[in-house]
């Protein structure tokens, strides 16, 4: 049985006490992906943003909101675990500065000014000892080629290909890639049997692996 970490759902990064950026990631996907797990004996940890989704009762689950905290709570887990699968999407900008006050409308444009927040997988990748790394790409232009280029920066074992359609949705299409840029399957379907679909992938090449 292995212990599995779960990124999932979005991160808020916010511009005062009311606005905030985010995405429409709706943690369909990560919690799919844990019931799959636990129904295959695993141990389940999910690290979310926000989400209207239930997961899991067996699941251990930790609540955060930003792209920070989220980081802080996975590396503070990712030595406990044997792998990691980032179905998260963290947001990946924050402002430079947060305004104390809610900013005011003048009638006039606003001029944000963003910088990167940090990246949570390839920063776990980057850390690991004996655990594996799973991560997940939504691309929208050359899609197998950024994908690639995320699975070797973010040192991950596979990684798993998927469009914007999957945003919010019920349902994805998926490649999952090895380190050698190869496709080694191609899903579709509701995001309940790509999940069972994909854990086996996972379970076959990266945690019969690791006994």
């Amino acid at each position: 049985m292995a212990r599995i970490l779960i990124t999932s759902g979005p991160t808020r990064q916010y511009l005062d006490p009311v606005r905030y950026l985010t995405n429409a990631s709706s943690g369909r996907m990560g919690q799919a992906l844990a019931e799959a797990a636990l129904a295959r004996g695993h141990e389940v940890v999910i690290v979310s943003g926000p989400v209207l989704v239930s997961y899991p009762e067996r699941a251990q689950v930790h609540d955060v909101v930003s792209t920070e905290e989220m980081l802080e709570v996975s590396r503070r887990l990712f030595p406990e675990v044997d792998g990691v699968i980032g179905v998260a999407a963290p947001c990946d900008y924050r402002p430079e500065r947060v305004a104390d006050h809610k900013i005011a409308k003048t009638g006039e444009p606003l001029v944000l000014h963003l910088i990167e927040t940090p990246d949570v997988i390839a920063t776990l990748g980057a850390a690991k000892t004996h655990q594996w790394v799973v991560g997940f790409a939504l691309e929208t232009d050359d899609q197998r080629l950024r994908a690639l280029a995320k699975l070797e920066r973010k040192s991950c074992d596979l990684m798993v290909l998927n469009g914007p359609e999957a945003m919010h949705s019920e349902n994805n299409s998926v490649e999952i890639l090895d380190p050698h840029g190869a496709v080694i399957a191609a899903y579709t379907g509701p995001k309940s049997e790509v999940a069972r679909l994909i854990f086996e992938i996972i379970e076959q090449r990266l945690i019969r692996a690791a006994e």
